[in-house]
């Protein structure tokens, strides 16, 4: 059975959000702190954390660092301030969707079933995707070039797998929001921005014969180092 963490300081929340997800069959332990769930986390790895961004204690803001820091479970925070400076700062602590309060039950069930569907295990038959002696393994998430190795976040490594898969290919902003975080708006074209910004970190990092061109207006693609981007 799925497994959900729930962390949110209002009871009322709280109760509202464990009954629906367990009338939808998931099992789900409820917290009123984040750092009473980050304790819980430590001793048992659900599939799916929902935070509260301002709660007693730690932040969940925090709460999701620590979290990225030991695992790749998708976080999903809750949030009443909505603001481009929490947006954006969410994401860049590792959180893999944003809603605001007050919200619909049914439109949060929407999300969670988009960021369970992407825990699908990866196909055993094809372990690594290759492209100008760059290496992506698909089971540990890491990019390789001449024995230099790092490790991606989920987001990083399905938007870096989505552009191997045809180099040179353009591929628009919105398709990867469609295909990777399950939505498309003009709004959050940011956060394919700011995953390509530390992905482009990452490649550099590793001196990588590659790069991630955008094509302005458009989207990205994958170039040869010595191309102009």
């Amino acid at each position: 059975m799925v497994k959900i963490f729930l962390a949110d300081d209002e009871k009322n929340i709280r109760d509202l959000l464990a009954s629906f997800l367990e009338k939808e069959g998931y099992q789900v332990s409820a917290f009123e702190t984040g750092d009473q769930l980050l304790l819980q986390f430590l001793e048992e790895t659900p599939d799916l954390v929902v935070l509260d961004i301002t709660m007693p204690g730690t932040s969940g803001l925090e709460i999701t660092r620590r979290i990225k820091e030991k695992s790749e479970v998708p976080v999903l925070l809750l949030t009443a301030r909505d603001s481009d400076d929490d947006y954006e700062k969410g994401f860049s602590y590792g959180v893999d969707d944003y809603f605001i309060k007050p919200f619909s039950p049914v439109k949060l069930m929407v999300k969670i079933k988009v960021l369970l569907g992407k825990k699908q295990p990866l196909p055993a038959k094809v372990d690594s995707l290759a492209y100008q002696d760059l290496s992506l393994n698909l089971s540990s998430r890491e990019i390789c070039y001449q024995g230099k190795v790092i490790q991606l976040t989920k987001n990083e490594f399905l938007v870096l797998k989505a552009l191997l898969t045809a180099p040179h290919k353009s591929i628009s902003r919105e398709e990867l929001l469609q295909e990777i975080w399950g939505y498309s708006s003009d709004i959050e074209t940011r956060v394919t921005d700011d995953t390509m910004k530390r992905l482009r970190k990452k490649l550099g990092d590793i001196k990588s014969p590659i790069k991630i061109e955008t094509v302005w207006g458009f989207g990205f693609r994958i170039v040869d180092g010595d191309e102009d981007v």
